[in-house]
This record gives C-alpha cells, structure tokens and sequence, in this order.
C-alpha cells in the first residue's frame, strides 16, 4: 500500500513523543504537526532531520482504511488503545 498523498492522518491523529523539528516534546493526539506543509505534505520527506518514528511508519490497511476520513478514525482509535494505563 503506498500513501494517499495529502491525507495527513498520521500526522494529526497520533501523539509522538520524540521530537520534532519545531515541536522539540513532540505533540499531542489530534495536534496537526508544524511539518505538514499547508496541502498535507511532509516538509521532512527524505531529510535526515525527519523523526524514525516518521520514517518507519509504514501505510496499511488496517490503519489508512478507504480515505483519508477513515484513516482519521482508525488511527484515532489506536490512539485511545495504546494510551498508558493511569494507574
């Protein structure tokens, strides 16, 4: 599966808790990341500032479903799923 470009989904919907260039704590669930270019591109693509976290996801079914809405959704979800246990 390859990327639908401008979707974003990854880029919005999960936390990341490494840094970013311009979000050096990462960022939060739901936040659009300072990367993302004003039509949904990375501007790290292919450089080497651009987190691993980013560089090693890789786009499948199970988390970009049929369009960019259900993408959203999915990677949401996941979000509350792997969320650490308060306690």
């Amino acid at each position: 599966m390859t990327c639908r470009v401008g979707c974003a989904a990854c880029c919005i919907a999960p936390s990341i808790s490494s840094p970013i260039p311009g979000m050096e704590h990462g960022k939060p669930a739901g936040m659009r990341c300072v990367q993302l270019t004003p039509d949904n591109r990375c501007g790290l693509f292919g450089l080497r500032e651009r987190p691993p976290v980013c560089t090693s996801l890789r786009p499948s079914q199970d988390m970009c479903g049929q369009d960019d809405r259900e993408a959203m959704e999915l990677l949401s979800k996941m979000e509350l799923l792997t969320l650490p246990d308060p306690q």
